[in-house]
């Protein structure tokens, strides 16, 4: 990328694989714009270097705009769009209201595609890199993009999304040479379950919270997981920053549609790959019936 420091812009960098991401850039002599809803919670990250600035996923589209445009002015470019803002929703379908559920796609979908939609103008036309890309946009699925469950459905609905949407921008701003994928992590041993990061439905239904239905036991496991998962987040950010640089791991290969991390979700993702196939096999001859002779 010549001898100008690559620029990254990172949404929700105040925990989890946002914070991580910043970190290993500026270790790397990267440019980071560090962005947080409240800037006192990423002190750290200005403290070793970053451009931090104040920044919701959830603003209107015009805020978001102006935010983009501010970016440009003052960096030129931004070379990795990396968008982790996202929270989990725990509740059984029954319980979740529909402002929960809103509140949960404003921010892990529709505040993604918002912030996407705000910096293409300028990504679009900014110069090639040495590379020969333009740009790398990154959304956050997880392995719940690849299965639901009980009591998270809202949040597997969300993930499914998020990879889809880098699926489909894949297509669409390949004739810009921006490239697009999605992280697509198993369990990571972050903040994200821990009491006030996991969010969960006001409203409770005795029925659901029985530890014999499938509800029940997916909250008694969130409750175990914490604190406890099997991925290591600073692993997992050099895997990321590696992939999406073409550094470590990633040198000689393109950044592939999908940054899958971590044993367990690598388990999940065989695992529905078997029972779709499966799926297909059984019913090839039926779902074969449905087309014009």
């Amino acid at each position: 990328m010549g001898s100008k420091a690559p620029v990254w812009f990172i949404t929700a960098a105040s925990s989890g694989f946002g914070h991580e991401i910043a970190l290993n850039a500026l270790r790397r002599g990267h440019t980071v714009i560090a962005t947080a809803r409240k800037t006192e919670r990423i002190q750290d990250l200005a403290d070793a270097g970053a451009h931090v600035i104040a920044f919701d996923v959830t603003a209107p589209l015009d805020a978001i705009d102006a935010i983009a445009k501010n970016v440009f002015e003052k960096h030129g470019r931004v070379d990795y769009l990396i968008n982790a803002a996202g929270f989990i929703l725990e509740g059984a379908v029954e319980e979740v209201t529909p402002q929960e559920a809103y509140d949960c796609f404003n921010t892990n979908v529709f505040g993604t595609m918002n912030t996407i939609r705000a910096f293409l103008p300028w990504l679009r036309s900014q110069p090639l890199a040495s590379n020969g890309v333009r740009a790398t946009v990154v959304t956050f699925g997880s392995v719940g993009s690849w299965t639901g469950g009980a009591s998270f459905a809202v949040y597997a609905m969300t993930k499914s999304c998020a990879s889809s949407l880098a699926e489909s921008l894949r297509y669409e701003l390949s004739p810009f040479k921006i490239t697009c994928t999605t992280i697509e992590p198993g369990y990571f041993r972050t903040s994200f379950l821990n009491p006030g990061a996991m969010v969960q439905g006001q409203k409770r239904i005795d029925a659901y919270e029985d530890e014999k239905t499938p509800s029940g036991q997916t909250r008694g496991a969130l409750k175990v997981t914490d604190g406890n998962q099997p991925g290591d987040v600073k692993k997992g950010c050099n895997v990321i920053v590696d992939v999406l640089t073409g550094t470590g791991v990633g040198a000689g290969k393109d950044v592939p549609m999908r940054v899958v991390l971590g044993g367990d979700c690598e388990k999940v993702i065989r695992g529905k790959c078997v029972s779709t196939i499966q799926l297909l096999d059984e019913w090839k001859e039926v779902l074969r019936s449905t087309d014009h002779d």
